[in-house]
Parts: structure tokens; C-alpha cells; sequence
């Protein structure tokens, strides 16, 4: 374990418990296109947490041998990253591959989604990742049209439906220092931005119901991102957190009778 101090989270999951809170929790990992050293580390991770890693796979630049690793761990959910995960913002915005409106988006959304059938059959779970967590809201109606399920970016979400039959399902921790070294945040700023995320539910201010959701990068890890990932997972779950099954929860989100 990574040396920390873990009381407020410890002390804001009691208070969850002492208010009969019920707390969801997934992981989903992107940019995943080969099976890998590092592929092979986020299952061994997953394995002893004992939580799915729903991967985000880039349609475009799939290889071959990451099937047949998905296909032997059902602990690894495969869902949609983009479609080739190349910029298309305009000079000066914020990376995004479906963040902007541009002529053949709404077309790789559909090959997409098409690849990613072919290539992993009734294990994958359509649910849409754009690149860099950006898209435009144009776009969301035409995910459900073309047959996705869910969408997840970052952050707390304002609402459950992106549009309509189009579940959104977040995520809200992201413990890489992108805008630095990429290497760990400071993990008691981590620990408090995840105290305020959870006690901001908790006091009504975002949506208690939303799964919390760790973001990781495997292939850019280092051993100190590991270990939060890891220990994170572990205090989240050992304060009553339990895994949240995505799947159910996008079907009921899309017939409120199951």
C-alpha cells in the first residue's frame, strides 16, 4: 500500500453506511488495442479487488491478439473507444475526436460499432467512450440510433439519459497528472477530490444513483499508479462499496420494467 492517509475516505464511506447509502463503483480503462505486459498487469489487479475492468477498445487499431484474451477473462468487458482516436478539434480547442461537428463522424460511429461486434460478439458491452472524454451533443442521439447503449466521459453527470435510450454512465476518478509528469497525483489530493465527489452525493448536490467510476490508461502506468489504483479499489470496497453491473444497469436504464 501506498503510505496515506486514508481517514476522511474511511470516515465519509461510514457516514454512507450509517445513512444506508448504497455505493456502486466500476473501473473502466482506455486506450486498449493489444495484449500486452501492461494488459496482463490490469487483470492480475482486477482479479485481486475483485472488480471487472470494463475496457475501452480503439476499433480502428485492434490487433489480433486481443481478442482471445477477452474471450478467456470474463473480467475484462470490452466497450468502444472512439473509432481511430485521432484529434479533430479545431486548431486551438481541446483534443476530441467526436467533440466538434465534422463531416463522417456519424459514420465511424456506425463502423465502430460494427468492428467492435465482429471482433468481440456478445461480450462486448455497446457502450460509447469518445477519446479524451469530449463529444459533441449533436452526436449522442445518433449513438442511440445506431445502436449504443450507454455513453461515459468524466465527470459528475446532470442527468441519467444523454438522450434518449442513451444511458450515461461516468467516471470520476482519474489519478494520472496528465498536465505534468503523468505520473501519480498527489494521492491525499486524490483522496480529497474522491471525499468531496462522494460527499457531494451524499448531500443531495450530484446523483447518488451514478456509479463512481476509476479511470485508468494501463499502458502508461507506473508502479506508484498501480498501487493507488489498487488500494483505492481495496478501501472503497472494504467501506461497503460493492461493483456495479453496468450491463443491468444500462438495460434497465433503457426499460424501466426490468
Amino acid at each position: 500500500m501506498l503510505t496515506c492517509d486514508w481517514s476522511a475516505l474511511s470516515t465519509e464511506l461510514a457516514l454512507w453506511r450509517r445513512a444506508h447509502l448504497a455505493l456502486r463503483i466500476w473501473w473502466r480503462d482506455d486506450d486498449a488495442v493489444a495484449h500486452t505486459p501492461e494488459l496482463d498487469h490490469l487483470m492480475r489487479v482486477g482479479e485481486d479487488v475483485g472488480l471487472p475492468v470494463h475496457l475501452a477498445v480503439i476499433p480502428d487499431q485492434i490487433e489480433a491478439s486481443l481478442a482471445p484474451v477477452i474471450e478467456a477473462q470474463a473480467q475484462l468487458i470490452p466497450i468502444i473507444h472512439g473509432w481511430r482516436h485521432v484529434n479533430h478539434a479545431p486548431q486551438g480547442a481541446k483534443n476530441a475526436e467526436f467533440g466538434h461537428p465534422r463531416a463522417g463522424a456519424s459514420e465511424e460511429l456506425v463502423q465502430a460499432l460494427a468492428k467492435m461486434q465482429s471482433a468481440f460478439g456478445a461480450q462486448l458491452l455497446p457502450m460509447f467512450v469518445p477519446p479524451w472524454n469530449r463529444i459533441d451533443p449533436v452526436l449522442l442521439p445518433v449513438l442511440a440510433h445506431a445502436g449504443y447503449v450507454g455513453v461515459s466521459t468524466y465527470g459528475a453527470r446532470t442527468a441519467p439519459f444523454a438522450a434518449v435510450g442513451l444511458v450515461r454512465i461516468n467516471t470520476h476518478i482519474d489519478p494520472i497528472f496528465w498536465r505534468g509528469d503523468r505520473g501519480l497525483v498527489d494521492p491525499q489530493t486524490l483522496i480529497s477530490g474522491i471525499v468531496n465527489t462522494l460527499r457531494d452525493r451524499r448531500e443531495g448536490r450530484t446523483d447518488a444513483q451514478e456509479p463512481l467510476g476509476l479511470l485508468t490508461h494501463h499502458l502508461v502506468h507506473d508502479p506508484a499508479i498501480w498501487a493507488f489504483c489498487s488500494d483505492v479499489l481495496r478501501v472503497l470496497l472494504d467501506g461497503g462499496a460493492r461493483p456495479a453491473d453496468i450491463a443491468t444497469a444500462l438495460q434497465a436504464g433503457r426499460n424501466p420494467n426490468i
